[in-house]
C-alpha cells in the first residue's frame, strides 16, 4: 500500500478545530459582556436611542452573564466528590 503525500504543515499554525480551553472561553464571553455594556452605556447618552435595538442587547448582555456563571460554575471543582 502506498503512503499518503506528506503535507507542509507549519506546527506554529493553529487549526480551525483546535480545543479552546474553559478559560478561554470564559474571557471570550466576558470580552463580548463588555463590548455590549459598553454599546448600551452609549445608546443610553442620546435623547432618541433605538428602543428594539436596546432591548435586544440588553437580552444579549443577560444571556452572556448568564453563559459566563455556568462556565464559572463549571471550572470550581466539586468538593462533594
Amino acid at each position: 500500500m502506498s503512503e499518503p503525500p506528506e503535507k507542509d504543515v507549519d506546527p506554529d499554525e493553529g487549526a480551525a478545530n483546535d480545543f479552546i480551553t474553559p478559560a478561554m472561553r470564559l474571557y471570550e464571553l466576558e470580552s463580548q459582556h463588555r463590548t455590549l455594556d459598553s454599546k448600551i452605556s452609549e445608546m443610553h447618552t442620546f435623547p432618541y436611542q433605538n428602543q428594539i435595538l436596546l432591548q435586544r442587547l440588553k437580552k444579549e448582555k443577560l444571556r452572556l452573564k448568564d453563559a459566563i456563571v455556568c462556565l464559572k460554575n463549571e471550572m470550581i471543582p466539586d468538593l462533594n466528590a
